[in-house]
């Protein structure tokens, strides 16, 4: 297999890009770097199509070395021929691989393996064999052998036709019909009953094609199969099936008949079974691999909230009988101030705590109230909702989403960054600078227990890591990172950049002061010249030596970004370059890249950075609703029409807080008038969208809204 050209045409790309993208790979260049600041040799292929392409390139790789082995240990057994070398290297995913390897591969004792010892296996040919003709009880008979334990004809009969239905089983090309008919013909079914696993209610008495079965339902029902509330099967053409297989494998002679009921006991008894575990199998993988990509969408777009900057936050970490922590940080991220008040339960001192916040307000300054949404956040909105209205300054409150907060505040992380802090204390100073930085907190957390995903604990474990992972890299490395501010969890995400490398930039900066230059990163312990060309464009200076330090220009183009600047007109004392492209527009760039021995690309993203230096491309978005009152389940009516923002996005619809503690849901079919197959193509996690409320259940906690015609 050429595996440049298989990922072109899987990818629609040209097979240079393909070749030169692996290339770039196997010279150990992260995916962002690649994607930034190596577009002219990739043809500008994004981070996103990157990822897939190394996820592919992986799988081929590995695909070609299992073939390389199953070649190699046929071989070994002097069973391997031309037509199955060729069989094994045509095929195009593991499972054929493992079905051509299926005959030779060494098994366990099996009825086939116990007949085989008994002598059995010639009978099994002759059986086979089209011209034979005679008495089968007779050729049967010339089997018969008490020492090996085969006393009768029927003894004979019995282990031959073990042999023949193990053979038809392990025959790779019977079971790609098999399993493709099954695929397209399968229907899945389950059943339960009681109490006790009433979630899986729906599934109780539930059939659906298995070509058509969401992927979400796929994970439910695992998971309930898993808890041993629900018993699944799945049901094929078996009619079909087996007529294949008996114009297949059977032959029009003397033995017929029993070859053809060791045909039918082949699938009953070998394939079938087998079949239907592959078919499981796949549709789990399936739909947990659809389930990675919607996490991961949910997770980028999450990363990518906007930042609520130049603001005095008082985070509140809810909680009833331990009281409500709370944590006053400024600006800067620093933490003024912590403390405890209790508000939630009706025995609570309000009026007391009331008093300390609005101290709190006055003494710092607050401008925003960031409230977990987490046990208690109800009753804390309700409390923030009045203090509010008593605070001699502007005060508006965000609900936040507190995922992983308590996860951070009792990691080694959260203990090293708050040493005089209880896991409590961290947890209000975390839910606080979430609201002013988004990426810059919630890269503290392992990215698998922020909670924007389904069935997210019913998935590989492995591969969802590491597609979370590469999420956070791209995510930190398209905002950049400000270098004499960011902390070691956060530098550790950023390309070429290792925990330990991180950890060491940190310390430099604490012994040598504030970083003047990016190339002052060259002294930095075990940050040597390859690892400074893949971080060096994503880290920002903003009030260094050297102006383009503070911008996306990669250092490898500081003399290219020069020669256009003068070459544009603007002296060398000019500072803003905000009308660059508009200069741009009657610039002979041909040319210019022809001369400096540069790409179009390279240039046009080099006049994008000097335009907005310093540019963060999260200001683009929309900024979180932040509120100054509160409105309960209670005050909803139906038709009311509200602003909310989306919490997380899953198959079958969007969650959407609109501001009473309980978020909506809105189905798939009710985000919008025309046709959608999944809820992606409408709205994303950090959506501020307008809802109209078209149902509410005070008993089950249920909020039915519509984005259709508001």
């Amino acid at each position: 297999m050429n595996i440049a050209e298989k990922l072109a045409a899987e990818l629609s790309i040209k097979i240079e890009q393909a070749e030169n993208t692996i290339k770039l790979i196997d010279e150990d260049n992260t995916i962002p770097f690649i994607a930034r600041y190596r577009k002219e040799v990739t043809g500008g292929l994004d981070d996103g199509i990157l990822r897939t392409f190394n996820d592919r390139l992986t799988y081929l790789r590995n695909l070609e070395a299992r073939k390389e082995e199953v070649i190699r240990l046929i071989d070994a057994q002097g069973k391997l021929t031309d037509e199955l070398a060729e069989k094994i290297n045509a095929a195009e995913i593991l499972r054929e691989v493992e079905d051509l390897y299926r005959p030779y591969k060494q098994k366990r004792r099996t009825r086939a393996t116990i007949a085989k010892e008994k002598g059995l296996e010639p009978l099994a040919e002759i059986m086979l064999n089209p011209e034979i003709q005679g008495s089968c009880d007779e050729i049967f008979a010339q089997f018969i052998n008490p020492e090996k334990e085969v006393l009768t004809i029927e003894d004979a009969a019995a282990g031959a036709m073990d042999i023949i239905a193990e053979n038809v089983s392990d025959n790779a090309d019977y079971r790609k019909k098999i399993y493709d008919i099954s695929l397209k013909t399968g229907i899945i079914t389950t059943s339960g009953e009681g109490e006790e696993g009433k979630v899986y209610e729906m599934y109780y008495e539930f059939s659906e094609s298995l070509s058509k079965i969401a992927n979400h339902r796929v994970l439910a029902i695992d998971r309930g199969e898993r808890e041993e509330f629900l018993k699944v099967r799945v049901d094929a053409d078996t009619e079909r099936i087996l007529a294949y297989l008996h114009e297949q494998a059977v032959v029009d002679n003397i033995f017929k008949n029993y070859v053809s009921d060791a045909v039918t006991d082949s699938y009953n008894r070998l394939i079938a079974p087998s079949i239907e575990r592959e078919l499981r199998s796949n549709l789990t993988e399936r739909a947990g691999e659809a389930a990675i990509v919607l996490f991961s969408k949910n997770l980028h777009n999450l990363l990518l909230q906007p930042p609520v900057r130049g603001k005095t936050v008082l985070g509140i970490d809810p909680g009833y009988r331990t009281g409500c922590k709370v944590a006053v940080v400024d600006e800067t991220g620093k933490v003024c101030d912590t403390g405890i008040i209790y508000c939630t339960l009706e025995h609570h001192d309000k009026v007391k705590s009331k008093q300390y916040v609005l101290s709190l307000i006055d003494k710092y300054e607050v401008d925003l109230i960031a409230i977990g949404n987490g046990t208690a956040s109800r009753e804390s909105e309700i409390f923030v909702a009045d203090v509010i209205k008593a605070a001699g300054r502007d005060v508006k409150y965000a609900i936040v989403n507190e995922a992983g907060a308590s996860v951070y505040s009792a990691s080694d992380l959260g203990a090293e960054e708050f040493p005089d802090f209880t896991v409590e204390q961290r947890s209000a100073a975390s839910i606080a600078r979430r609201i002013q930085d988004p990426l810059s907190e919630l890269v503290k957390i392992d990215p698998k227990s922020i909670g924007v995903g389904q069935y997210q604990h019913d998935m590989n474990q492995k591969r969802l890591g590491e597609s979370l992972g590469g999420v956070v890299e791209d995510c930190v490395n398209a905002v950049g990172v400000d270098l004499n501010t960011a902390g070691a969890a956060l530098l550790s995400y950023v390309s070429g950049i290792s925990g330990a490398v991180a950890k060491n930039i940190v310390k430099y900066r604490e012994e040598n002061g504030k970083f003047k230059k990016r190339s002052q990163l060259l002294k930095v312990g075990k940050l040597g010249p390859k690892a400074y060309v893949q971080c060096a464009g994503f880290l920002r200076i903003a009030d260094g030596d050297e102006m383009l330090d503070n911008t996306s220009v990669h250092p490898e183009s500081y003399e290219v970004a020069e020669k256009l600047i003068s070459s544009l007109g603007y002296g060398s004392k000019d500072e803003s370059f905000a009308d660059i492209k508009d200069r741009m527009k009657n610039f002979d760039l041909k040319s210019f890249c022809a001369g400096n021995n540069v790409g179009e690309p390279t240039v046009e993203d080099i006049a994008d950075s000097l335009a907005r230096p310093g540019r963060d491309i999260r200001e683009d978005l929309a900024s979180p609703v932040l509120s100054t009152d509160i409105m309960g389940m209670e005050d909803l009516k139906e038709g009311m029409i509200l602003t909310g923002t989306v919490r997380n996005v899953i198959d079958f619809g969007a969650f959407v807080d609109i501001g009473v503690h309980q978020d909506g849901l809105v189905h798939i079919s009710q985000l919008s008038d025309k046709y959608i197959k999944h809820p992606m193509e409408v709205v994303n996690v950090g959506d501020v969208v307008k809802v109209k409320v078209i149902g509410v259940d005070l008993n089950k906690k249920r909020i039915s809204l519509s984005m259709k015609e508001v």
